[in-house]
């Protein structure tokens, strides 16, 4: 990590969050990928009682993202991103570096590792089976469009919730943003460049048959194609 970030935080913390009980840097300038324009992500423990919040700001010229939490309230929000799947803070948590240190911040780390490692919760056959109908009707909606303007929104559409679909259904961490191609990464190479290929070859030059393959493999993996006798609601 840069040592010029380390420093420039410690200074930031004094000036900023005196009364902090720990801090950690995490984000792309622990992972060494930062850019030009990449912010520092700031997680911040502050005493019992303290507000929750986050804000945005520059310091020095660099852009910040502050996370301010309690110890408690940083534990509810690690159930937050566990029921949705996107475990966003155990992420940050578990790769930060400490530039405040506290004897929490050990075991907040080591919660956080602990949280990824296991996983989220399994679909039911019953959430499986739904998301299965929902992927077999957006995939029919794009085998069957005619419009480009019309085809460009449901691959757009299609882009994520295949992805998620494959993810969640293997037993995986959903992502967003980039971290989407991260997580197929993380299950198979193979198939997050395939993934990555079939897209950008529909996105480029129209083509959709990479895209439907792909898809139907991934239904295939999963129990298939849903719509035949598939009812929802009373």
């Amino acid at each position: 990590m840069n040592p010029e970030i380390l420093t420039l935080t410690n200074d930031l913390m004094a000036e900023r969050y005196p009364e902090s009980l720990a801090a950690m840097i995490a984000g792309s300038h622990v992972r060494g990928r930062a850019t030009a324009t990449s912010d520092i992500d700031l997680i911040v423990l502050m005493p019992t009682g303290a507000r929750t919040y986050r804000e945005s700001f520059l310091y020095e010229g660099h852009p910040v993202e502050a996370f301010i939490y309690t110890e408690a309230t940083i534990v509810d929000f690690f159930d937050t991103d566990r029921a949705r799947r996107r475990p966003s803070l155990q992420r940050m948590v578990a790769e930060a570096v400490p530039v405040r240190v506290h004897p929490l911040v050990d075991r907040l780390k080591t919660e956080a590792s602990r949280q990824l490692l296991a996983g989220p919760t399994r679909w039911t056959v019953e959430q499986l089976n739904l998301n299965r109908y929902f992927l077999t009707d957006l995939l029919d909606d794009f085998i069957g469009v005619e419009d480009r303007t019309e085809g460009l929104a449901i691959a757009a559409r299609l882009y994520d919730q295949a992805a998620a679909f494959h993810l969640t259904a293997s037993g995986r961490w959903l992502g967003q943003g980039k971290w989407l191609p991260r997580e197929l990464a993380a299950l198979s190479q193979a198939d997050a460049d395939r993934f990555t290929d079939a897209f950008e070859r529909y996105f480029r030059h129209d083509e959709k048959q990479p895209v439907i393959q792909l898809i139907e493999t991934w239904l295939t993996q999963h129990g298939g194609r849903h719509f035949d006798g598939f009812s929802i609601g009373t």
